[in-house]
């Protein structure tokens, strides 16, 4: 793995958005948001690049030692929390916190394709509870 491929993957982990990780890490100065975005997705589906993120994510989690229970905990107090101040910004906050956490919530994402078209956008849905 290159010096660049290693700092991609670190940003990549730190900033949660692969695109800022590669603009950071390599020189994009000059590229369109299609082409670094292209190149972002190019790099993650290395196998090289998703082991080495893998791994990062697994050490960061194990720093952290936060589980999905303890996440799932921290929102429930914050939506009581928000409840009882009546503030119902916040305990929706903490309702979407959960659905996301629990998968029933996507975000959109957009893509590009490699000529730099978008393709067509995920659409965002809430699930069923299984």
């Amino acid at each position: 793995m290159t010096p660049k491929q290693e700092k991609f993957c670190q940003l990549y982990i730190e900033l949660g958005n692969a695109s800022e990780a590669y603009r950071q890490a390599y020189s994009a100065a000059g590229m369109k948001p299609a082409t670094v975005n292209v190149k972002a997705c190019e790099l993650l589906a290395d196998g090289k690049i998703a082991v080495r993120v893998a791994e990062l994510k697994a050490k960061h989690a194990e720093r952290h030692a936060i589980t999905v229970d303890m996440i799932r905990d921290m929102l429930l107090e914050d939506r009581t929390f928000a409840k009882e101040c009546e503030a119902a910004s916040a305990a929706i906050a903490s309702t979407m916190g959960l659905a996301k956490l629990y998968g029933h919530l996507r975000d959109k994402v957009d893509h590009f394709s490699p000529d730099g078209s978008m393709t067509p956008p995920t659409v965002i849905r809430i699930l069923p509870a299984e």
